[in-house]
């Protein structure tokens, strides 16, 4: 095969077989306005959600300016999460020639032993920020040779608390180390980083062609003031999905909707950041094989994972921060696939359903009726519901004090009015007929 598109970027010559190998032939967006930019060593910041291909944007330009006869330390690349940094280590791996090494860098491994191999001059290091910045401190990571550092998903870097963990790897950096940043939005708080260890960085911002793909379908479904947990067990007893992930936004309430679910006998697994490491790699493992039905998660895995064979998303709330709903719903609707996300909601959550409305997303109101799924009308958001009329207020049963003395002598200055009255009028009738 001739004429190969990413050829004009002049990359390593092992890398565009790769490419080829995989039948990827075509750059992205992404690829094609940054590429060039990360090869001539220059500071980057890449604003993209997940799916756009921006691991390659980086992964290649960076393989390409490896020297293999230098045995250090050449690049950093940090993840927020093991999970990712994992994939991340993966997709290396997969295009890495021969002469490049590279080694993942995350907890719950043997750390003696993480210490020894990062000493012994890896190429390039994968990992998250805590345990990379503890290998420098440690002083196996040596940072004087490295060229260039990778901080992917940075906004989630900064949710999760790993700022300063990040802060710390790029001050032990020289000045001149180029610095490429990945982030699907870029919070404000992210900025005085962005200013205070970048230089005149190329900034660009791909945005994906459609926010939600036509072979994605969107539920909203009244919880009707029950708990998450009843409506939906109720839900997978009228679903049938191949894989379904439930998103919670709380470690709390995916632990109870986990223990639900297990209990009513459904192939169920848990991940979110409170699981054990070896934990989450298991059940990592049993999605890739297909060894699960449903998933209880948190936002953990709404980003950056691929999972594959994703055909429902249940959202048991809608998430606090709008756009990881469209995080979350982008977990499935993949390669081809189509794709269900529920969202269950209560009314309290009619402001947001409106916002993410305004953000593009068309939602159909479903409710169980006689067996199966209907679409119900629903009035407009900004439309209010007609009030129902005030409840009649009850008369109190409660006996006051003294009320007994009061009625009887109202009863009593009642009876001498009443004679009175039938004294007058007797005592007419005599006039009368007189």
């Amino acid at each position: 095969m001739t004429g190969h598109n990413f050829e004009r970027f002049q990359l390593r010559a092992e890398l565009i077989d790769g490419l080829k190998k995989k039948d990827i032939s075509q750059p992205t967006e992404i690829q094609e306005r940054l590429i060039p930019s990360i090869l001539r060593g220059q500071d980057v910041i890449g604003k993209s959600q997940t799916g756009t291909g921006k691991t390659l944007a980086f992964l290649l330009p960076i393989l390409t300016n490896v020297d293999p006869a230098e045995k250090k330390t050449q690049y950093i690349i940090t993840a927020p999460t093991r999970e990712l940094a994992s994939q991340l280590y993966g997709v290396l791996q997969d295009f890495a020639p021969e002469n490049v090494t590279s080694l993942l860098v995350t907890g719950g491994t043997d750390r003696v032993r993480m210490l020894d191999k990062v000493a012994g001059g890896q190429h390039i290091i994968v990992g998250t920020p805590g345990r990379v910045l503890d290998m420098i401190r440690e002083q196996a990571l040596k940072t004087d040779t490295v060229k260039g550092f990778v901080v992917d998903e940075a906004d989630q870097m900064l949710e999760l608390g790993f700022l300063e963990e990040v802060n710390g790897i790029a001050a032990s950096l020289h000045e001149n180390t180029q610095l490429m940043v990945f982030s699907a939005t870029i919070p404000e708080s992210l900025m005085p980083f962005l200013k205070k260890y970048m230089s005149q960085p190329k900034q660009i911002e791909v945005k994906p062609k459609e926010l939600s793909p036509e072979n994605l379908v969107h539920w909203l479904i009244s919880d009707k003031d029950r708990p998450k947990e009843e409506v939906i067990v109720k839900l997978t007893e009228r679903i049938n999905p191949f894989l379904a992930i439930v998103f919670c936004n709380t470690k709390e309430t995916a632990d109870a909707i986990y223990s639900v679910l297990l209990d009513k006998g459904l192939n169920v697994d848990l991940l979110h950041g409170g699981i054990a490491p070896r934990k989450r790699k298991k059940v990592l493992k049993r999605l890739q094989e297909a060894d699960v039905q449903y998933l209880v998660a948190t936002d953990l895995i709404a980003r950056g994972i691929d999972i594959t064979g994703v055909s429902h998303i249940i959202n048991a709330e809608i998430p606090t921060e709008l756009d990881y709903y469209i995080h979350r719903s982008g977990r499935t609707a993949r390669a081809g696939w189509d794709g269900l996300s529920i969202t269950l909601f209560s009314r309290s959550d009619e402001a947001s359903i409106a916002k993410l409305r305004q953000k593009g997303i068309t939602f159909e109101y479903k409710e169980w009726k006689q067996g199966s799924w209907v679409t119900v009308e629903r009035r407009s958001d900004n439309r209010p519901s007609k009030q129902a009329p005030m409840p009649m207020k009850r008369k109190s049963t409660k006996v006051k004090p003294a009320y007994k003395k009061k009625a009887r002598a109202k009863a009593e200055r009642e009876h001498k009015r009443k004679r009175r009255i039938e004294r007058r009028s007797t005592a007419k009738e005599s006039r009368g007929r007189k």
